[in-house]
C-alpha cells in the first residue's frame, strides 16, 4: 500500500539504446514488454541478444532518489553472500547499478523464472521454512546494514533509514506481473501523512472519522453493488468493534530494526514444482527500513496465511512463527506485542476502501472479502492468534 496516493501517469517506453550501452554484456534489445502495473514504480521484462533482465523504473518520489536505490542495492548484495535468495542488480561498466537517464532512475535485473505461493499452498514443513527465512532476512539485514552505515562515507548514511521509516513501492507485483496485494495496515496508516510518529499506534478517533467519510462515499457509489452492500455492512461492523474495543489502543512500540518492508506472496519467488519448490528470489526492497521487527512478522503470516474466510491457518502460523523466532532470536513476548500492535493496525485500516471510493481503483476489490472478514476474526480468536505466534 503507498504512501502516496497518486497513481503514476502512463510514460514513454523506457530508452534502452541510452540503457544498454552502459553494461558490458547486456546485448541489443529485442523486446521490452511492462511485467507490472505498479502504483508508483514501473517494472519491465527485457530480452536482449545476451539475455533476460527485469528493467526497473524507479519513480515513486520518496524512494527514487540514486543515493537510496543505491544503498538498497548494496544491501541485496550483501544479503545474496549470506545466503539469502535475491536478485541483486547488474553492475554497468563503471561498476554503478543506477542509471539515472532523463531525470530517471532505472536498475537492471536479472531475470528469474519463478512463481508466486500463497500459504495455502504452503506444506507446514514450508511454512517453518518461511518463517526461517524471514528471520534469515532481519538477521542479514541487520549485519549489512550496520556495515553500510560504518562504510558510508557520500555523506547519505540513513538516506534508506529516512526513507523507509514510511515510504511505499508501486512495484508490487515483483517480477510476474501481479498487481494488488494486501500489505498490511502498516501502509495503510502512513497513507495519513503527518498524523502518525514512527511506531506510533492507529487513533481511533481518526478512524471514527474516516469510517463516516467512507460511509458516505459507499452509500453514494453508482451503480450500487454487492461490493458497496458489503462496505457498508464492514465499516458498521468495525466501527463497533472499535467502540468496543478503543481501550486496547498499543502504546508506540519500542525501536526496531532493519526490515525488508514488504515481504508478502508476491515479493518472492519459488522455483521448482509443488513437491520440492524452494525461495529463488526476495523481491522489491523499495520499503527496506527501520521498522520493529517482529511485526514485519506477523503481518507477513497475516498475509500469506489468511483463508477467504478471512480466517488464518494457525497451525501453518504456528510452524511458521516458532522457525522466525529461532532464526531472528525473537522471544515471545516480543511476538505477543507484534500480535497486539498488527491487530490494532488491521482494526483501524481499511486501504482498499480507500482505493476503491477515493482514488477510483478497483484492482484490490477482490481482497476486500477476505482482508474484511480477518478483522473480525482476529478480534475473536485473539488469544489463539497470540498463542499461535507466542506459544
Amino acid at each position: 500500500m503507498p504512501r502516496s496516493s497518486a497513481i503514476a501517469p502512463p510514460s514513454a517506453p523506457p530508452p534502452l539504446a541510452a540503457l544498454l550501452r552502459r553494461y558490458e554484456d547486456a546485448g541489443e534489445p529485442l523486446s521490452c514488454e511492462p511485467v507490472t502495473q505498479g502504483l508508483l514504480n514501473r517494472g519491465y521484462r527485457l530480452a536482449t541478444t545476451r539475455g533476460a533482465y527485469f528493467l526497473k523504473q524507479h519513480v515513486d518520489e520518496p524512494t527514487a532518489d540514486r543515493a537510496t536505490i543505491a544503498r538498497q542495492h548494496r544491501a541485496v548484495r550483501r544479503l545474496e553472500s549470506l545466503g539469502v535468495p535475491v536478485a541483486p542488480p547488474v553492475a554497468d561498466r563503471s561498476g554503478d547499478t543506477v542509471a539515472v537517464i532523463g531525470g530517471h532512475c532505472y536498475a537492471l535485473h536479472p531475470w528469474v523464472d519463478g512463481r508466486h505461493r500463497r500459504g495455502a499452498q504452503l506444506t507446514t514443513v514450508e511454512s517453518r521454512r518461511l518463517g526461517a527465512l524471514l528471520g534469515l532476512v532481519h538477521t542479514g539485514l541487520e549485519r549489512v546494514m550496520t556495515m553500510d552505515t560504518d562504510t558510508d562515507t557520500d555523506g547519505d548514511a540513513g538516506t534508506a533509514m529516512d526513507a523507509g521509516m514510511d515510504a511505499g513501492t508501486g512495484n508490487v507485483a515483483g517480477m510476474a506481473g501481479m498487481a494488488g496485494v494486501d500489505t498490511g495496515g502498516y501502509a495503510g496508516a502512513r497513507e495519513r501523512p503527518g498524523t502518525l510518529r514512527p511506531h506510533e499506534s492507529a487513533d481511533p478517533e481518526e478512524t471514527f472519522a474516516l469510517i463516516d467519510a467512507l460511509l458516505v462515499l459507499a452509500r453514494a457509489h453508482r451503480p450500487r453493488d454487492s461490493f458497496d452492500a458489503l462496505a457498508e455492512f464492514r465499516l458498521l461492523e468495525r466501527r463497533a468493534l472499535l467502540e468496543g474495543h478503543a481501550h486496547r489502543r498499543p502504546p508506540p512500540a519500542a525501536a526496531g530494526g532493519w526490515v525488508h518492508g514488504d515481504f508478502h506472496p508476491l515479493n518472492l519467488l519459488y522455483r521448482g514444482d509443488h513437491t520440492g519448490a524452494e525461495p529463488a528470489a526476495i523481491v522489491d526492497w523499495d520499503r527496506l527500513g527501520v521498522q520493529p521487527r517482529a511485526e514485519e512478522a506477523v503481518r507477513a503470516a497475516a498475509i500469506f496465511f489468511v483463508r477467504p474466510s478471512g480466517r488464518l491457518e494457525l497451525g501453518k502460523v504456528r510452524a511458521y512463527a516458532r522457525a522466525y523466532r529461532r532464526a531472528a532470536g525473537a522471544d515471545p513476548a516480543e511476538l505477543a506485542a507484534a500480535v497486539h500492535r498488527v491487530w490494532w493496525e488491521r482494526l483501524n485500516d481499511f486501504w482498499i476502501l480507500r482505493w476503491r471510493y477515493r482514488l477510483h481503483d478497483r484492482r484490490a476489490d477482490p481482497q476486500f472479502p477476505a482482508v474484511s472478514a480477518l478483522a473480525v476474526w482476529w478480534t475473536r480468536e485473539y488469544e489463539a492468534v497470540c498463542e499461535a505466534f507466542a506459544g
